[in-house]
């Protein structure tokens, strides 16, 4: 084939293609026009499609002017803002105390005669649990209240004698009196500290001694617990130690007793947090109306706050730069990029930190041909276009989706 039949074949088949892509293709046209192709060439390659005769090319002509009016705008789904809050809520694990917990010890030496409880008993406080021999006592506080009769006696005469007992021998005896009532109640404080009484209520751990064993003042007959009440000590992220306060309510729940839940409230916070693992010690009061908690229980402990509130958008919508993550806002039909800060990621959500408001539209589909400022059409306000008669008698509904094909 000559040379001059090959260029004529190519010029055109590719005026073909060109009218074709003007014709079919939003824009193309105005990119060409931008190309520096003449307009003329344009209008030419474009004017095939305007000047159909028949009805339908007309609607379908009107359809791709309406089509053109939007200038290419691309097509975009979006969803709104919402809202959500984060950190409203602590949770940790703690260990559980009786409210009072005491080592029963005696305040004196010498051998247990007999022992008064049993493990689990409930006792109150003062009663005597255990007693130590006393013989020893009881005859000295006998000794001490003989010489404090013998010395009251004698100033008792004194006094009935009058003026023919002088001045220091009446002094004297008053003395002595005085001294033997405090060597009585030396005696019979030896004596009462035979007896080893509970300093507080509650029950009776188990006992590990046995009458007949000798004790000291630091050996444990017993441990007494008041579990009326647990204090639960927990630890939390350094972060709470500005939201925690004495008072606040709290709930927990022992991990030995499943579906289980007791009320309390936050007893104490120590003044420090600890530096090797940056958390502060709490220390919760929790009710044990029906003693069904026991000292060394573990918990789980839960602690209510305020919170703070971010927005919250589809995770579809986030997109990445790289001045960082953004989303496309929309807004009276144009795009708009708004940087966000991600907060906390989830799989319906993600709570960003960001200038976006509760109900804002923001895109979660079609943001690949979005431009700051630029002209956008929501998937949810494409209108059908109302039906017009065409030329040729008939009337045909035409919709900018048919019109694309």
């Amino acid at each position: 084939m000559r040379l001059w039949k090959q260029v004529s074949i190519s010029l055109v088949i590719l005026a073909v293609g060109l009218g074709a892509w003007v014709r079919f293709v939003p824009g193309a046209g105005a990119m060409l026009a931008k190309a520096g192709v003449p307009a003329q060439l344009v209008a030419f390659a474009a004017k095939p499609a305007a000047e159909t005769g028949d009805g339908q090319g007309r609607a379908q002509g009107q359809g791709a002017g309406r089509r053109g009016q939007g200038g290419g705008a691309p097509l975009v789904v979006t969803q709104p803002v919402d809202s959500a809050v984060v950190n409203d809520r602590l949770n940790a694990i703690g260990n559980g105390e009786a409210i009072v917990s005491v080592a029963v010890t005696p305040q004196a030496t010498g051998n247990l005669t007999e022992i008064l409880v049993k493990s689990g008993d409930e006792i109150e406080k003062g009663q005597v649990i255990a007693r130590l021999d006393s013989d020893e006592q009881r005859i000295a506080a006998a000794q001490a209240k003989v010489a404090l009769d013998s010395a009251r006696e004698k100033v008792q005469r004194n006094r009935r004698l009058g003026n023919t007992v002088s001045v220091a021998i009446a002094r004297e005896a008053e003395f002595a009196m005085q001294t033997a009532e405090l060597a009585l109640q030396t005696a019979q404080l030896d004596l009462k500290r035979r007896d080893i009484v509970a300093p507080s209520g509650g029950i009776v751990g188990i006992i590990t001694v046995n009458p007949g064993d000798y004790v000291t003042t630091s050996t444990p007959v017993a441990v007494v617990d008041d579990r009326s009440q647990i204090l639960v000590d927990f630890w939390v992220p350094e972060r709470f130690s500005t939201k925690i306060a004495v008072g606040q309510a709290v709930t927990a729940s022992a991990i030995a007793l499943p579906g289980s839940e007791f009320s309390g409230a936050i007893d104490a916070i120590d003044n420090r947090v600890d530096q090797a693992s940056r958390t502060l010690r709490v220390r919760a009061r929790v009710d044990n109306p029906d003693d069904t908690l026991r000292a060394g229980m573990s918990f789980a402990v839960s602690v209510r706050f305020p919170g703070d509130d971010y927005p919250t958008v589809n995770p579809l919508a986030i997109q990445w730069s790289a001045d960082g993550s953004y989303v496309w806002r929309v807004e009276q039909d144009k795009s708009q990029k708004v940087p966000v800060k991600i907060i906390q990621r989830n799989s319906d959500k993600v709570l960003v930190e960001a200038k976006l408001a509760k109900g804002d539209a923001v895109v979660m589909e079609g943001v690949q041909r979005l431009r700051d400022g630029g002209a956008v059409r929501v998937a949810s306000d494409e209108k059908p276009l109302q039906q017009k008669p065409s030329e040729g008698g008939g009337e045909q509904k035409v919709s900018e989706a048919e019109t694309a094909k």
